[in-house]
């Protein structure tokens, strides 16, 4: 076998659900390799960083649902499975196009009346930055609030030694009245 043989797959791994919660990612990365040995034919599978990586990325309970993975064999008689890097330049391709979708609603704009809009265009951002100032100022107002209701709490501790007036009068009646009926 002078060529590897090269397949890109999307291995579901819904039933990972089944198994209990904190097995989860374990579970994935043994479907990963049972699910490589039987479309493969090839009992020997090994696992890039990358996909360990991916599979582990958020915890050994939630693992992702699916996975679109390639599939290598190798000359040396091991299916090797790494991520299937078309997928990531489909991911960058559209956070591009968000990022580029707004840009494209200005400039249309701009180019109506390009000397007047990018002077004041330039001035309300900055005018927007100072007001989420006073928001963090104000958060610190309500922190000396709980500050002002921890301090009557030192003020009722009594010393171990002293007891409350209270328990000072019942004893003092007590002891006259059993005195008094001997």
């Amino acid at each position: 076998m002078s060529q590897d043989v090269e397949r890109v797959y999307t291995v579901n791994l819904g039933k990972v659900l089944l198994s209990p919660d904190n097995q989860r990612a374990k579970r994935a990365v043994n479907m990963i390799k049972e699910f490589a040995r039987h479309h493969m034919k090839i009992e020997q599978v090994k696992l890039e960083e990358d996909v360990s990586h991916l599979l582990w990325a958020r915890g050994i309970r939630h693992p992702p649902r699916k996975i679109r993975v390639r599939m290598t064999k190798t000359d040396e008689g091991y299916v090797l499975v790494s991520i299937y890097e078309g997928e990531e330049e489909s991911i960058r391709e559209e956070e591009k196009k968000v990022e580029t979708e707004p840009a494209a609603e200005l400039e249309p704009a701009a180019e109506l009346e390009p000397a007047a809009e990018p002077e004041p265009a330039a001035e309300p951002e900055p005018k927007a930055k100072p007001e989420p100032k006073p928001e963090p100022k104000a958060k610190p107002e309500p922190k000396p609030e709980p500050k002002a209701e921890a301090e009557p709490k030192p003020e009722p501790k009594a010393k171990p030694d002293d007891t409350p007036e209270f328990f000072k009068k019942k004893d003092e009646e007590k002891e006259p009245k059993s005195k008094s009926k001997d």
